[in-house]
């Protein structure tokens, strides 16, 4: 038997572009070869199960070699086997899908979904990395003689008589010079690590050396010998494809050491398992975030019958859940996934909404089971909650009932609980509830007690995502106001309809302003005096919230880089009822009421963390002065 022809192909000059631009990375050829392997082997089992094929199946492990002198790759498997018909019909005829056939003539089946190749193209990958691919085949019907396919990369073939003697195909890479760094063990490993460590069929590669008990040796100690075995790379049951109900904790926290050997245990997960309206397995972990967005990313990884396809599921998954860890498996997702396809497909929007659903159904429970374990992890678990919050509708309506805040006493509360305890006291005159806030508890104490003071209270919201977090509480509670607690002094941060008078002339006001502003001699530094109570500090330094939560916004990348490029610029608030302005005006010399002045606005400065460098040197030493 010996033939030559032309591979169909529909459109004229494909065959280039199928070669070098079929995926945009050319390692993925293994995955495919890989996958076309154990889908003849799904077939073959799949056969022998409705009693249409009667022979031993046997071991079917897919077995990858090289060979460096030779410059060749082989994938070979113990599968379904092809007649030279079928070579003619599954290989020749680009994009005639082999696997789609199958699948509809044994529709029945109660698990044809697990045939992993759906594309006739996946094959063709071979030519990304070969200037010659071989088929050595046998198919598993009675009486079949073995077939042998050779292309050359071109659109010419050659089919003759094959040289294999048991069932199953295989797939001979000759690889071309450019692409010569893949007839490396360490390179096909990883390769094969990458894609394939989860497949449903033993892979082996090669061999390596493991020690196994050998007796004893004279203090009856056990003794052990190193021996070669197989090197099978895969997992083939891992958890994600088993029910809930077989798996116990230790076995999901196995799964996860699998897939991040160097991480931090998981704080808990979801099992994800639907059948309708699509087809969806998969756990997903929650990590310990620690306020880090970007360690945390790109940590879910997308799979399509166990087969690999990407780390990159932005588009499977809301940005928020990206901080999750864990695996997808989604038979609807097609092999050749790419971004482009993703956003158009109906069943992408479908699973993310579902996923979204589940993950805020499994923090509801958490938080209505165990509070007290679910206030322990919010360190964890509060980032990723806000950022949901912040992004997407659907999951902050339900977690409006189990997102905490929690104040600088360590005190946590729903966000209907908060609005509570403070609704009545922390009211202004234009009947606005404020919720004061700090972002540095330590940089902020002096503010923080004088809030106390006056029995306020003082939420902490510190995270990375809390500058985005306060405008959406601010646009989602109703006649609410967040300020941050040093960003004016109390009495204009909370107004209320008292007033107080000023202990100072008119003169006496313009003196204390205009002594100020020289001994401060700074033009970001706008003085203005002020009266407040006996008790609050003579000099407060501070910067309007409306500026200091647009300058975060530009540090954090929320796209206000314009106030990001402007200078700081604060408000001194001189208590002109405090006894020490009073003092510093009937001080006896300029010299004495200038010190005076530059030691209450340095005082000021370091209760805000904003006296550094020789100015906080100068200080200690003019402190040092006025008690000699």
């Amino acid at each position: 038997m010996q033939e030559k022809g032309n591979i169909s192909i529909h459109t004229e000059n494909i065959f280039p572009v199928i070669k070098k631009f079929l995926y945009s990375d050319n390692e993925i050829f293994l995955r495919e070869l890989v996958s076309n392997a154990v889908d003849a082997t799904q077939k073959l089992k799949r056969l022998a199960s409705l009693g249409q094929y009667a022979g031993e199946v046997g071991d079917t492990t897919i077995e990858i070699s090289f060979d460096e002198t030779a410059k060749t790759i082989t994938i070979s498997d113990k599968g379904i086997g092809m007649t030279a018909e079928e070579v003619k019909k599954y290989i020749n005829q680009i994009a005639f899908s082999g696997a789609t056939e199958f699948m509809e003539k044994f529709k029945e089946a109660k698990d044809a979904n697990e045939i992993i190749g759906r594309f006739g193209l996946g094959f063709y990958s071979a030519f990304m990395v070969a200037d010659k691919v071989e088929i050595q085949t046998l198919s598993y019907q009675d009486g079949a003689q073995a077939a042998k396919w050779v292309c050359d990369g071109s659109t010419s073939y050659e089919i003759s008589e094959g040289e294999r003697t048991t069932r199953g195909t295989d797939v001979i890479l000759y690889i071309n010079k450019e692409s010569e760094e893949f007839l490396n063990k360490a390179k096909l490993d990883g390769i094969l690590n990458k894609y394939c460590r989860f497949l449903p069929v033993a892979i082996k590669f090669g061999t390596k050396t493991t020690s196994e008990p050998d007796g004893e040796d004279e203090e009856g100690k056990p003794k052990y010998k190193s021996v070669e075995v197989d090197n099978i790379i895969n997992n083939t049951n891992p958890a994600w494809t088993k029910a809930p109900s077989e798996l116990k904790d230790e076995d999901y926290l196995n799964f996860y050491r699998e897939l991040y050997p160097f991480s931090e245990e998981p704080l808990f997960w979801i099992h994800l398992n639907v059948d309708y309206p699509f087809n969806l397995t998969g756990i997903l972990y929650f990590p310990k975030i620690k306020n880090d967005f970007d360690l945390q990313r790109n940590k879910i990884k997308l799979f399509s019958r166990q087969v690999f396809i990407t780390d990159e599921v932005k588009d499977i998954v809301p940005e928020f859940l990206m901080l999750l860890h864990g695996v997808i498996d989604s038979p609807d997702i097609p092999l050749n996934v790419s971004r482009s396809f993703l956003q158009a497909d109906s069943n992408v929007k479908r699973i993310s909404n579902y996923i979204t659903k589940k993950v805020a159904d499994k923090l509801s429970e958490l938080f209505k089971t165990d509070r007290k374990g679910f206030e322990e992890k919010w360190k964890d678990i509060g980032l990723f909650v806000k950022y949901g919050m912040v992004s997407e509708d659907k999951f902050a309506e339900k977690a409006n009932d189990f997102a905490l805040v929690q104040n600088v006493d360590k005190e946590f509360y729903t966000l209907k609980e908060y609005a509570e305890k403070v609704k009545d006291i922390q009211k202004d005159k234009n009947d606005q509830v404020i919720y004061l806030y700090a972002n540095d508890a330590a940089k902020q104490d002096s503010f923080i007690s004088g809030a106390k003071t006056k029995g306020y209270d003082v939420l902490l919201l510190d995270s990375p995502i809390d500058g985005h977090f306060v405008s959406y509480l601010e646009q989602k509670t109703e006649k609410t106001q967040l300020k941050r607690v040093d960003s004016d002094v109390l009495d204009k941060l909370i107004q209320k309809d008292e007033t107080k008078e000023l202990a100072l002339s008119e003169e006496e006001s313009t003196t204390v302003k205009s002594l100020f502003e020289k001994a401060i001699k700074k033009d970001n530094m706008q003085v203005e005096v002020t009266a407040l109570s006996v008790d609050e500090m003579p000099v407060t330094v501070t910067m309007d919230e409306f500026m200091r939560r647009m300058k975060d916004m530009a540090q954090n990348g929320g796209g206000m880089s314009f106030y990001g490029n402007l200078p700081d610029n604060y408000k001194v608030s001189v208590n002109g009822n405090h006894p020490l302005i009073k003092r510093i005006l009937t001080s006896s010399n300029d010299e004495e009421k200038e010190n005076l002045a530059k030691q209450a606005f340095d005082l000021a400065l370091l209760s805000n963390g904003l006296l550094t460098g020789p100015e906080l040197t100068n200080f200690v030493k003019r402190s040092v002065s006025l008690i000699d």
